[in-house]
């Protein structure tokens, strides 16, 4: 089990940007390094969808609707885990989850959420 700890929902126009963080600050360095981490994120009345991952290499993956807008990157020795979120839209707009699976036992954690909101 996993604590994770997220910050960075807002409230912002279309076009706007932010940036999302999620750190496991209980976690030692080798257990983190263990973890791939994600953000997903679930609209009102819509299914929760994977918008990005990252593996401990820093090997990236990217839900098609945010491509070239989202990037998702990790510091190891901070723990922690970021979600940039650039040229945002209404559609963007959702609780954000931070998502961590261990790649040993496949146990996954969720952080609480942050809220998204992108309207002008």
């Amino acid at each position: 089990q996993v604590s994770l700890v997220e910050s960075g929902g807002d409230l912002v126009t279309p076009g706007g940007s932010l940036r999302l963080s999620c750190a496991a600050p209980r976690l030692i360095f080798s257990t983190y390094t263990m973890l791939e981490m994600a953000w997903y994120r679930q609209a009102p009345g819509e299914q929760r969808e994977l918008v990005a991952s990252i593996t401990s290499d820093g090997i990236t993956n990217y839900a098609d609707s945010v491509k070239g807008r989202f990037t998702i990157s990790r510091n190891n020795s901070r723990k922690t885990v970021w979600l940039q979120m650039n040229s945002l839209k209404p559609e963007d707009t959702a609780v954000y989850y931070c998502n961590a699976r261990n790649t040993l036992s496949a146990e996954t954690s969720w952080g609480q959420g942050t809220q998204v909101t992108v309207s002008s």
